[in-house]
């Protein structure tokens, strides 16, 4: 299934325009709804750095809280004006609709697998040294490798940790 048929599935869901520069999911919010592109470009921003900039139609925004039951990990801001379907109630949307499920399984998927790959790659330049950058490679062999249940996110600097 491509983005565009997600898109499809998503045909008779409201749609909301977004000014540039507005925020559609702040961070730390609680999950509510989920976001699917229409149209535009909007920034990933985690603790105020972007770290993403996305504009295919079809891509999924806020899954992550939703899924895991927590408050939204990055703020998705419109980097110009912006067309999103609004998913309003997604246990009811994607119980009537497994094909789009399916779509953000695998949108989500390809997502960890980019992110993974990135990951080795950075162990792999950082494995045998001393000092913090052996660190480095310590920290992501815990991260590639992490199966248990869930996570926490954040770090010892963060007081909520």
């Amino acid at each position: 299934m491509q983005m565009s048929d997600l898109l499809a599935h998503c045909a008779d869901l409201p749609m909301v325009s977004v000014p540039e520069g507005e925020v559609l999911i702040a961070e730390g919010t609680e999950p509510a709804r989920m976001l699917v592109l229409a149209s535009g470009a909007v920034t990933v921003e985690k603790d105020g750095t972007a770290f993403a900039s996305i504009s295919h139609p079809g891509a999924v925004f806020g899954e992550m809280s939703w899924v895991l039951g927590r408050s939204a990990t990055a703020t998705v801001r419109a980097a110009s004006p912006v067309t999103v379907h609004v998913m309003s109630d997604p246990d009811g949307f994607l119980t009537e609709h497994p094909e789009a499920a399916l779509a953000i399984l695998r949108m989500t998927a390809a997502r960890l697998d980019g992110l993974t790959q990135y990951l080795v790659d950075v162990k792999q330049q950082f494995t045998g040294l001393d000092g913090h950058f052996g660190m480095i490679d310590q920290i992501l062999d815990t991260l590639v490798h992490h199966q248990a249940g869930p996570t926490q996110t954040g770090s010892v600097r963060d007081p909520e940790c």
